[in-house]
């Protein structure tokens, strides 16, 4: 059979097309696909916490002393519930956590966050941060996306997104001195019962330090002659918070489905594999009882029982 040349040509084009186009599907199908696999639970998995990945408090009064210390950070591993705790600094300091299997984006709460705060009458919290990251690289490292699990104040007018601040180590018992992008400077200040440098002396810049992330109004205040900082509503950690029925409970728990990108824009999260936690709030509240800072006193997978 003779075919036509020109009817040749133009059905080699329209294969080289197809073929093209079905190779391209494929590329972006690899690069879009969510190969992400969570780790399974398992009969001897833990609820509690099995690993601390990273421990990197701003300066505080309670840094360079065992409750702010990488050594006292290991110690809110296991069932601790408040037992032991582990101060983060003032604002942006954290800590990062995992346990020995992906926490599942389940129904309702799926993680509990234990701190220290105070409810009526004198109304104490020093609300912290969290946000989340899967492991989808594989290496078992807190290297991939952060994504923010955004609690009652995340679109609140008062709250700012993408703070930075940077403290400066004296090298001394002296106040620790810092400036942020707003335009603002101040320190944290020396108290008589923590005599010593609040800069973590651990820190790999022994000069500087500096963290990013969103900043929370200041609760700090007085009622009648006692001296507070009020809980949120939701959504954070070492809170006494109403809404979230802290005084029942006696932790702040926290939904996988409130995760947002650094955009702000909501994911689905099948599940995930870190945590970290970050002093939300920039306040020196009252030299004598020293600066805001988010305590840590472990934390529990909610979907185990």
């Amino acid at each position: 059979m003779k075919f036509n040349q020109n009817a040749i040509l133009g059905l080699s084009a329209v294969l080289l097309f197809q073929l093209c186009l079905s190779s391209c599907s494929k590329d972006d199908k690899t690069i879009d696909e969510d190969t992400y696999v969570p780790r399974p639970i398992t009969s001897t998995s833990s609820k509690f916490i099995t690993k601390i990945y990273e421990y990197q408090p701003a300066p505080g009064q309670f840094i360079n002393e065992s409750l702010g210390s990488p050594e006292g950070a290991q110690k809110i591993i296991g069932d601790v519930r408040n037992t032991i705790l582990v101060s983060l600094g003032a604002y942006g300091g954290f800590i990062t956590f995992g346990f020995d299997h992906s926490i599942i984006n389940k129904d309702g709460n799926d993680l509990a966050i234990y701190g220290n705060p105070l409810g009526p009458i004198q109304q104490w919290s020093e609300p912290g941060i969290v946000q989340v990251s899967q492991d989808k690289n594989g290496n078992g490292l807190p290297d991939d996306e952060w994504y923010e699990l955004a609690g009652s104040e995340h679109t609140a007018a008062t709250t700012i997104k993408n703070y930075e601040i940077t403290y400066y180590n004296p090298k001394a018992t002296a106040n620790v001195t810092w400036k942020d992008n707003q335009g603002k400077a101040g320190s944290v200040e020396v108290n008589r019962f923590h005599n010593h440098n609040y800069y973590p002396l651990f820190a790999a810049n022994q000069d500087s330090i500096k963290f990013k992330g969103t900043l929370l109004k200041s609760t700090w205040g007085k009622i009648e002659s006692i001296f507070v900082n009020l809980a949120f509503e939701w959504g954070y950690t070492d809170s006494y918070s109403t809404g979230d029925d802290y005084d029942n409970k006696r932790y702040n728990s926290f939904d996988l489905s409130w995760a947002v990108d650094k955009n702000g824009n909501k994911v689905n999260l099948t599940a995930v594999d870190f945590v970290k936690v970050y002093t939300g709030q920039n306040e020196k509240g009252n030299t004598l009882l020293g600066e805001i800072s988010t305590e840590v006193g472990g934390a529990a997978d909610l979907n185990i029982k």
